[in-house]
Formats: structure tokens, C-alpha cells, sequence
């Protein structure tokens, strides 16, 4: 009965709440698989579930999952596909997976200092291996950085010679992309081309915003030639307004990647260990020429 789907619903969101009130993320997510599986009996046509236990189970979640509204229009009109929460959970829990790190009492130790004030640093971290962060602050606002490295993703290649190609290939809600980047051919390249596909997402806290990537798998898409499939551990890249100036942008990078070995072998960590710091040290160099010759300190 309408009763009974009501009760197991409420049953089911008590035991769960303690758990998905840390993930927000998650909690959105779980609330739309359950409306959109709700809701299609409703377009089946059960006398007993009426339009609006789609409504009632947003309340049940609490408020925050206004983020996923009812669709507008015809009812068996989803607004994510499983696919779609698929992503959005990799991006989120990449993100809580980045909160984890950035919260920890880490033991970083440097590895190279810029000439635009950036510094790198690493520490060897369970699950992950070898992390590297990089920290700058930037004479740029976090919404005009935000919109550079997220909202205009697809234009990277333009300042950065790094990078031949970013693709929005799948774009979910406002906060979440499936991206295909490939690596630009160069002279001395020590690994060689790369390419990558990787779900990215924007998480905001307080003042933060972050945006966090990591690999994942979207089909057809073939291999690029020439190039070695490599995997985004986890990317998480930290914008802060700079205390007392919002003018400025405290600038934190979590990287890690396994960069796969090559068609002639296995690649050395002293070379990765080399080559990881060093991509982060280019964008930054290359991102502070793009902003301006002001940006960095």
C-alpha cells in the first residue's frame, strides 16, 4: 500500500541518514535513484503511488536535496540517467577522498620551489601512493579561476602547450563533467603522449571551491593513437579567497597519476617522481601567463 511504501521509505532513510548527512553528494544522489525509480510506477500507472511520493521523499531527505528537483514537463522525463549518478557519485567521492587528505596531518616534503612563489611538495599516501600538492597564491579572484578551469575547460589548449585536446564529452547538471584530455606530442617527452578520461566534479565548502577529477570508463571511445591510456588518480585542485583580500586566490593542487607503462616497458618512479611534479610546476606557469603577467607574486 501507498502507506507501507511510505513507512519502508522513512525506515530505509533513518538507518542511511547518519551515513549521508557527511556525503551530501551521495545523499543528493541516493534521493534522485530513488525518485526516478519511484517515479517511473507512477508512469506505469500504479493506482497505489500516487505523483506525489516523489515530493515526499525529498522531504523525508531534508532540504538540500533541492539540488535535484522534479523534472518540469512530461513525469518519465528523468533529469539523470544511472550512468549520470554514476558520475556524480565518482565525483564526490573523489572529493571526500580529497577533504580526507586536506584535513590530514601530513609529513609533506618539498620538492622544488617556482619563480612564480609556488611551491611543491609530496607525501607517500595509503591507497594513493606518492601525492603531490602544489601551493601559490594568485592576484586573481577564485570565480575568474573557476570559470578558466572548469566552466571553459575545453579552451585549455589555447594557453597551455602542454595539452592538444580537452572534451567535454558528457556534461551532468552544472557541477559535474566527463572529460577526454590528450597530452601534446613534445621533444625530450619522457613518458611519452597520454591521454585520459575522468570524471570532474565542483564541490564548494564555506568559502572553498574545489575541483576534483579522477578516471573512469565511458563507451565507445577508442583508443587515441599514439597515445597510452593513463588514469587521474585524484585531482583536486583548492580555490580559497585569500584572508582579507578576495582579490586573491590561495591556490592548492593534490595530484596523482598512473601514468601506465609504455609500449617499450616500465616506467622508472624516479622519473615519474620527476615528471608529475613538474606537469603541475608547467600549468601553474603556464595558467599565471595566461591570467596575466600580474597574477603571480
Amino acid at each position: 500500500s501507498c502507506t507501507m511504501l511510505r513507512a519502508t521509505v522513512k525506515l530505509c532513510c533513518g538507518i542511511a541518514h547518519d551515513h549521508l548527512r557527511r556525503l551530501p553528494g551521495l545523499k543528493i544522489t541516493a534521493v534522485a535513484a530513488i525518485q526516478k525509480d519511484v517515479r517511473g510506477l507512477v508512469v506505469r500507472g500504479s493506482r497505489l503511488l500516487p505523483s506525489k511520493i516523489p515530493h515526499y521523499i525529498q522531504r523525508l531527505m531534508g532540504k538540500e536535496t533541492a539540488t535535484c528537483p522534479e523534472p518540469a514537463g512530461d513525469i518519465s522525463t528523468s533529469r539523470f540517467s544511472s550512468m549520470d549518478l554514476s558520475y556524480i557519485t565518482q565525483g564526490e567521492m573523489a572529493l571526500q577522498r580529497a577533504l580526507s587528505i586536506l584535513q590530514q596531518h601530513t609529513s609533506w616534503q618539498a620538492e622544488m620551489m617556482l619563480d612564480t612563489g609556488a611551491a611543491v611538495s609530496s607525501a607517500a599516501l595509503p591507497g594513493l601512493g606518492k601525492v603531490f600538492r602544489a601551493e601559490v597564491v594568485l592576484a586573481v579572484p577564485v570565480a575568474q579561476l573557476h570559470r578558466e578551469l572548469f566552466e571553459r575547460i575545453e579552451q585549455m589548449p589555447q594557453w597551455n602547450p602542454t595539452l592538444s585536446q580537452v572534451k567535454v564529452l558528457q556534461r551532468v547538471g552544472a557541477d559535474t563533467l566527463v572529460t577526454h584530455e590528450v597530452t601534446a606530442p613534445s621533444p625530450g617527452n619522457l613518458v611519452g603522449q597520454r591521454d585520459f578520461i575522468s570524471v570532474r566534479h565542483c564541490g564548494r565548502r564555506e568559502t572553498a571551491i574545489y575541483l576534483v577529477g579522477t578516471a573512469t570508463h565511458i563507451e565507445p571511445l577508442p583508443l587515441q593513437e599514439g597515445c597510452i591510456r593513463a588514469e587521474s588518480q585524484l585531482s583536486c585542485i583548492v580555490l580559497q579567497p585569500l584572508a582579507g583580500d578576495p582579490s586573491h586566490t590561495r591556490f592548492t593542487w593534490l595530484l596523482s597519476m598512473d601514468l601506465k607503462a609504455s609500449a617499450t616497458g616500465w616506467i622508472p618512479t624516479s622519473v615519474i617522481n620527476r615528471v608529475l611534479p613538474q606537469s603541475q610546476a608547467d600549468f601553474i606557469k603556464h595558467l599565471c601567463r595566461h591570467l596575466s603577467a600580474a597574477t603571480c607574486p
